[in-house]
């Protein structure tokens, strides 16, 4: 049965029919002609009603290609034209049939056919090249692919080449089985039409490339200049002409760069790594612009690089002294520097990294962690404005060199650190990450607007269970305890053994370990009435953001705490401010993210102006809690300018757990922090120790170091042990398995889409977590903190999951041999 109708796709017709019986398709029963018009091309009895668009990757590109366009030109019905009618019904492939070359030519101008099949057998009929020289000389026809049929050989082979000149692109030699053209038409699809359809999308690249306001070069693999676009004719000064088919050292050179540059450059291009930094180019007038360039090698036949693209643009202060430029490029010089977390991203391990890891030693390690702070990819542009400054002061009279002192501590305290950074449309699990984590969501109101249980009031037991002390604890409980100083730590374990309630007992042990009752001078029992009442309001529902989870991150926040380094940063009322933080940091977290929230209209998201939403929250109740009630309020016995500096490290160290801020934070760390010290370490000099304990405890970088370190163990699951992280792997995904399914049923926007239970990789998911927040954080930390056991664990569960995702294993686990 025809459909009635036809629809238009690509400004193309799309017949539609239903869908016939298998003896429908038999070609005996294909209508080819029209009995009263044997000259006119006509649409064949068309395909399913179902249309399905080909998905097809270029690159970066993903194309949605229609259903093959067809011409058939044959001048009589014989078994071969009935052969590749059915054939093109079989694979739903557009057909039309022309009988004369006037009608193909004529058909070809109305559709622009993907691929023409043109009879060449009998030269009687009509002349098959000269119908195929005259569709080429129609301009789109340079992306159709144009088969000749030819006549079985009787003796020797004949030479293509006339049938090339003329324009075909193959033969065909005649074979009438209806499998034969079957296949023929596939392969067609999947090589010479499907590399058409990708020459036809590069031309709207080339488009793109020609209205880039930046200049944009190509060379080939031996630097030879390929192709140039209008801006960087209008930047330099030259002509397309004068430069294409040049090679890059017959172009002249500035004499303002450094000498080596160019070899820095070539040395680093050639390993197929990218370069990006600040490069003096000379225009045709002779003049010198100073740009920022990024090239980037093209990988392509081979493995081989076969291309290099460079992109510039000039900036607009050039009045910087030559010897604040030599500065700042020696700085864009640390991108060719590859530490082995940043290699791993390109899906392999740098060996001489790894093997840094072993057992050489602490200062060997040390080394090579500063080594890698020097080249960490988190570069925002205020670091490189510092380098600039720190460059000017060297020949700066003492005024001036006083007054960029100022700017810099202005610099280093203001929220100017957030990076820029791309979104890879190749890996769409860093984008959702990206999306749903450090966005606000979409800020569009739904009209099912979300109520948190917590718009319930909170949970106060009525009668506190009769707090015991910790000799009061079970021997069960205090034996799973009993290593809870080491990071291998299993809190699964103590989840088990207190049923759900980890966080009131591992809280008394490490808080009593860290003297806060001593500190707080509040009373064991009221201490334990707070972790109680604290661990009341998390959700055991929750399948991570529950007390589990709490009692993960203040062990961790213990852990970092008994480090030397961050023991000489910190005073005791900010090991207690980071104790109180890592417990509360999550209380009553609905196991939604905060773009839910605000897409949904919460009542949280507008109380919070869809800012910080969750974290402002859990600072928030966490302190309406405690003070609400005198026998769990561990702070009413502290005067009130102690409780005002306590509170306000809490709260600043919970609102870095959000993670819109996350490069900022990172930043600020490294920049104030491992820098510095890393210069001195490089140094040397009998002051060093005054000066990185200036550094250690200024009052901003001690907030730096609280916020790195709760930020570090909020989410440190990747340097757990492997199955610690397998575990956590499997609850954060359920939590974002449950958001999407919620997100669906309320039809609100779905924040984190490969977060979908049917078809989400965890181990894609996991990867791209790592390589996104965890890699470059953890290497700053560990530069600062030194935690050898950390990176190696964080070593082996990348290679576990880059392994599963290798096997295209989408679960947690291989399945079991």
């Amino acid at each position: 049965m025809g459909c009635a109708s036809s629809i238009h796709i690509s400004d193309r017709v799309v017949y539609q029919s239903g869908k016939e019986s298998e003896d429908s398709h038999s070609p005996q029963q294909t209508n080819t002609t029209q009995q009263g018009n044997p000259a006119s091309a006509l649409p064949l009895k068309p395909p399913s009603c179902k249309t399905t668009l080909t998905e097809v990757q270029f690159g970066p590109m993903k194309l949605f290609k229609d259903p093959l366009q067809v011409l058939l030109v044959f001048a009589k019905e014989d078994s071969q034209s009935n052969g590749f009618c059915w054939a093109c019904e079989k694979a739903n492939f557009r057909c039309s049939m022309a009988r004369t070359p006037e009608s193909a030519l004529e058909c070809f101008l109305e559709k622009h056919h993907d691929l023409v099949i043109i009879d060449h057998r009998h030269s009687r009929h009509f002349d098959a090249e000269a119908l195929c020289r005259s569709i080429r000389a129609v301009n789109s026809s340079e992306n159709t692919v144009i088969v000749a049929v030819v006549k079985r050989p009787d003796r020797e082979e004949a030479s293509v080449m006339p049938l090339i000149n003329a324009g075909f692109n193959r033969r065909y030699v005649e074979n009438a089985n209806m499998m034969a053209c079957y296949n023929e038409l596939l392969q067609l699809e999947h090589g010479e039409v499907r590399a058409q359809f990708k020459l036809r999308a590069g031309n709207a690249i080339f488009t793109a490339l020609e209205q880039s306001q930046e200049a944009i070069e190509i060379t080939s693999e031996d630097q030879v200049i390929q192709y140039v676009n209008p801006a960087y004719e209008s930047i330099m000064g030259y002509q397309r002409g004068e430069l294409i088919g040049k090679e890059i050292i017959e172009v002249p050179k500035s004499e303002k760069n450094k000498p080596d540059l160019l070899e820095t450059i070539n040395s680093c291009i050639r390993k197929g790594k990218e370069w990006q930094g600040i490069y003096y180019a000379k225009k045709k007038n002779g003049d010198s612009i100073q740009q920022n360039v990024k090239i980037t090698p093209v990988i392509g036949q081979g493995g081989k690089i076969r291309h290099y693209v460079s992109i510039n643009w000039p900036l607009h202060d050039n009045n910087k002294s030559d010897k604040s430029t030599e500065r700042v490029q020696a700085e864009s010089q640390t991108d060719i520097q590859s530490s082995k977390h940043k290699d791993r991203r390109k899906g392999s391990l740098d060996v001489r990294s790894t093997t840094s890891r072993g057992s050489d030693g602490s200062s060997q390690r040390r080394h090579s962690s500063m080594a890698r702070i020097h080249s960490m990819t988190i570069e925002a542009p205020i670091t490189k404005v510092i380098n600039i400054i720190n460059a000017a002061q060297e020949s700066s009279p003492m005024p001036v060199a006083e007054a960029l002192d100022r700017v810099l501590e202005i610099l280093r305290t203001t929220e100017l650190y957030s990076p820029q950074f791309g979104i890879n449309d190749e890996d769409p699990h860093t984008n959702d990450l990206v999306g749903g984590l450090m966005t606000d969501g979409l800020r569009r109101l739904s009209g099912n607007e979300y109520i948190l249980a917590s718009k319930q009031p909170h949970y106060m037991p009525s009668h506190l269970t009769t707090p015991l002390t910790l000799n009061d604890i079970p021997p069960r409980i205090a034996q799973t305890m009993e290593n809870e100083e080491s990071w291998d730590f299993d809190i699964v374990n103590l989840e088990a053994a207190t049923m759900k309630r980890p966080l009131t007992y591992l809280g008394m042990k490490i808080f009593s370990r860290f003297g806060v009752c001593e500190y707080l001078n509040c009373p064991e029992a009221t201490l334990r009435s707070w972790l109680q009442v604290i661990e009341a309001n998390y959700h055991s529902s929750n399948s991570y953001h529950n007390s589990s989870h709490a009692a993960d991150v203040l062990h961790a926040t213990a852990y970092f705490l008994s480090k030397e380094r961050v023991k000489q940063s910190l005073d005791p009322i900010d090991e207690v401010a980071a104790l109180i933080a890592a417990t509360v940091h999550d209380v009553d977290h609905p196991g939604r993210t905060n773009s839910f929230l605000c897409n949904a209209g919460s009542e949280l998201a507008i109380l919070y102006n869809d800012t910080a939403v969750l974290e402002s929250h859990h600072a928030a109740l966490a302190f309406q809690i405690t003070t609400r009630d005198d026998k769990c309020n561990i702070f009413k016995n502290i005067e009130r300018n102690e409780y005002r500096t306590l509170r306000q490290a809490i709260i600043d160290m919970v609102l870095a757990t959000e993670m819109t801020k996350h490069f900022e934070h990172v930043n600020k760390f490294v920049n104030s922090i491992n820098k510095p010290l890393a210069a001195l370490e490089e140094n040397g000099g009998s002051s060093d120790e005054d000066s990185a304990k200036s550094i250690l405890t200024s009052p901003e970088n001690r907030i730096l170091v609280k916020r790195m370190l709760i930020k570090c163990a909020d989410i440190s699951n990747p340097c757990r042990p492997q199955e610690l992280c397998i575990e956590w792997a499997g609850r954060i995904s359920e939590e974002y398995f449950a958001q999407t399914d919620e997100e669906k049923r309320q039809g609100l926007p779905v924040v984190m889409p490969v977060f979908d239970r049917n078809t989400c990789s965890i181990p894609k998911s996991q990867i791209s977590f790592i390589d996104y927040f965890i890699t470059d954080m953890f290497d700053a930390w560990d530069a600062f903190a030194d935690l050898p056991n950390l990176m190696q664990h964080l070593d082996n569960n990348f290679k576990y999951w880059k392994g599963l995702d290798e096997r295209k294993l989408h679960s947690l686990r291989p399945p079991p041999e």
